[in-house]
């Protein structure tokens, strides 16, 4: 496996191996001890997710707050996504960036979004497959969010406004600077 630091502090890509023959491929897509080696840290993921959507759909940007806030391990299974991680902790050297990763079928990898950070993701292709890894469980009073479309957080979602399909609840969610400071 191989593993790459992205710009934000305790954010990773990884690229799983991938063996293939003529009969197909076998990917080991998660390995506790080898996640936990790499990443220096001792994260239990205690459920999955996964999600259908079409082209042009953005989810994001969410978090759950507090107690509740969850690490995520996020791929996917078919089609393309944009997939955003914000930093929002306050102490971090790299708090307000983000990091956008192109999460695919075909390449395979993953990226890690530790507790404390704002995800979201976009479907470039004509449909997509998300599924992902969470180490605490989803609690709806701890919900939050930012707006996608913050002009402070500058995120480049990769189609035009236009074709974007957004959530009645995602429309309306607070500016960063408003939930965060900063």
């Amino acid at each position: 496996m191989k593993i790459t630091e992205t710009a934000l502090k305790d954010c990773y890509i990884f690229e799983p191996a991938v063996f293939g023959d003529s009969r197909g491929y076998f990917v080991e897509s998660f390995n506790a001890r080898i996640f936990n080696q790499l990443t220096d840290t001792q994260t239990v993921f205690v459920q999955d997710n996964q999600s259908y959507s079409t082209k042009g759909v953005l989810r994001g940007l969410h978090a759950q707050a507090g107690e509740n806030a969850q690490a995520k391990l996020v791929r996917v299974l078919q089609g393309t996504v944009l997939d955003v991680a914000v930093d929002t902790r306050p102490e971090s050297p790299t708090f307000g960036q983000h990091v956008a990763v192109e999460l695919s079928a075909e390449n395979k990898r993953q990226l890690f979004v530790p507790r404390g950070f704002l995800h979201g993701f976009v479907v470039l292709s004509e449909t997509a497959t998300f599924f992902y890894k969470c180490d605490n469980f989803y609690n709806k009073e701890s919900e939050c969010g930012v707006k996608f479309d913050d002009p402070a957080l500058g995120i480049d979602w990769g189609l035009p406004h236009d074709e974007l399909l957004i959530s009645d609840k995602d429309q309306v969610l607070p500016s960063f600077k408003d939930i965060f400071g900063g």
